[in-house]
């Protein structure tokens, strides 16, 4: 059990990171050509096979507003889990939301909490699998720390390609990873612009 809970941590780690540089807001992926929606990714880490089925959304700025994984152990961890990534500042107790189309609420408790993100966990199991292929629409819902609810909407076309498909090859996971970065980049360097020019009219002004 514990090495399981060591694999799985470390996948988490992973597919928080892939959150980071790989889909941009709808706005910014058609200036940036950045491909969007489901896709899945295999690797091996150690003696187990690692396949992580995702859909990632990220704020203009490049910050992740909800990352969902579909993970898939295989070897001397067999296991599947489905996880969701949020931002920190959430409340606990509520943990996260999980409605497909008009269907039952499902909660999700967090299974951990980083300095940027919060990541809920439950088993991934055939029931859940056959959901989101029938569905069009997934809601993740969050609590902020100000008690409010914190909905975001998800598509599922093309999940069932995605999850039944073959994953992506590495080249193409760099080019999304190198895509976003340059995206990320260039808002920096916009906002460290912007912020220069406002001090230098507050110098002027005085």
């Amino acid at each position: 059990m514990k090495r399981a809970f060591i694999t799985v941590s470390r996948l988490s780690a992973m597919a928080a990171a892939v959150a980071t540089v790989s889909l941009a807001s709808p706005a910014s992926a058609q200036q940036q050509q950045i491909p969007q929606g489901w896709f899945k990714a295999c690797s091996k880490q150690q003696d187990v096979d690692v396949c992580n089925v995702q859909n990632i959304t990220t704020a203009d700025t490049g910050q992740l507003v909800t990352g969902i994984s579909l993970i898939e152990l295989k070897g001397k961890v067999n296991r599947k889990v489905f996880q969701v990534t949020v931002p920190t500042a959430r409340l606990i107790p509520p943990g996260v939301g999980l409605q497909i189309d008009g269907g039952k609420t499902q909660k999700i408790d967090y299974m951990i909490c980083f300095p940027d993100r919060c990541v809920a966990e439950i088993a991934l199991n055939d029931q859940l699998v056959t959901s989101l292929k029938k569905g069009t629409t997934m809601t993740l819902t969050s609590v902020n720390f100000q008690n409010k609810p914190n909905p975001v909407k998800i598509s599922l076309q093309g999940f069932t390609g995605a999850y039944d498909g073959e994953p992506l090859k590495q080249s193409d996971i760099d080019d999304r990873q190198k895509k976003l970065q340059e995206f990320v980049a260039k808002n920096n360097e916009d906002f460290a612009k912007k912020l220069k020019e406002e001090q230098e009219k507050a110098k002027q002004a005085n």
